[in-house]
């Protein structure tokens, strides 16, 4: 497994995971203008040459806002999205970031666990956060 920065030659395989894996995915486009942003930060876990989870975090007045967390369905469990989101982590308090924040589905009790794992602690509800369906996001910051 690999873990390294988001190139412009993965978004076709990353879009084509965010539309399976979310009700409301990300364009290519916004990937693009995403990885070009000198604050921020995109990884994506390769494992025998296929991308097989991804995460990003835009890095803002010394916060990282995690968003894009996606790891293939048959790569779940497995200990890939600690190690990714471990190196996300990483990188970012290496470029001065403080705390990170993301935002979780209040049902994706398995997300909230490896989030708490990682020292995560909830902060808030943002009610009706997430469409499709409608759905409370809990506010989660390291």
């Amino acid at each position: 497994m690999v873990i390294r920065p988001m190139e412009e030659a993965d978004i076709p395989f990353v879009h084509e995971m965010e539309c399976r894996i979310f009700s409301r995915p990300w364009s290519k486009e916004d990937f693009s203008k995403s990885i070009q942003e000198a604050h921020n930060i995109y990884l994506v876990v390769e494992q025998d040459s296929k991308i097989i989870a991804y995460c990003g975090l835009w890095g803002v007045a010394g916060e990282g806002q995690i968003n894009n967390v996606a790891v293939d369905y048959s790569y779940r469990n497995k200990g890939v999205a600690r190690e990714m989101l471990q190196t996300l982590i990483s990188i970012g308090r290496s470029k001065e970031l403080e705390s990170f924040t993301l935002e979780v589905r209040v049902s994706n009790l398995s997300a909230i666990a490896l989030y708490h794992g990682l020292g995560f602690q909830d902060a808030g509800i943002r009610k009706n956060f997430y469409e499709a369906p409608t759905e409370d996001g809990l506010i989660m910051w390291l």
